[in-house]
């Protein structure tokens, strides 16, 4: 019930390869900057995704999230890699039931190349 228990929910249901589960964190429209380089749009589309990522069994660890924004129905989360490259943020909505759900995802930002 909080924004920031997305990023907890996220590497519980990646870990167990909850494709479906992980879907279920995000709106109906949502977008995410994912894989590099690209865009999925849509919790379907998203799922998809998932699916194809959590075939090659990868293994999340928790990472500390940094201090939440929250203004209203809209907060920002976002937490630094463990690996101290980059970062990760997301920008979620308080649903009507009083949960939150992710509407962009970026989840790698990289410092870009000149």
């Amino acid at each position: 019930m909080k924004p920031e228990d997305l990023t907890r929910l996220f590497v519980e249901r990646a870990n167990a390869g909850d494709a479906a589960g992980l879907a279920a964190l995000y709106e109906d429209e949502a977008v995410m900057a994912y894989p590099p380089g690209g865009v999925t749009v849509g919790r379907e589309a998203i799922r998809r995704l998932w699916e194809k990522v959590l075939g090659n069994a990868p293994r999340f660890e928790p990472e500390r999230p940094l201090p939440t924004l929250v203004c209203g129905d809209i907060a920002l989360t976002s937490t630094p890699p463990k690996d101290g490259s980059g970062a990760r943020a997301q920008v979620v909505r308080r649903q009507a039931d009083g949960s939150w759900l992710r509407v962009i995802d970026q989840p790698e930002f990289r410092t870009p190349e000149n």
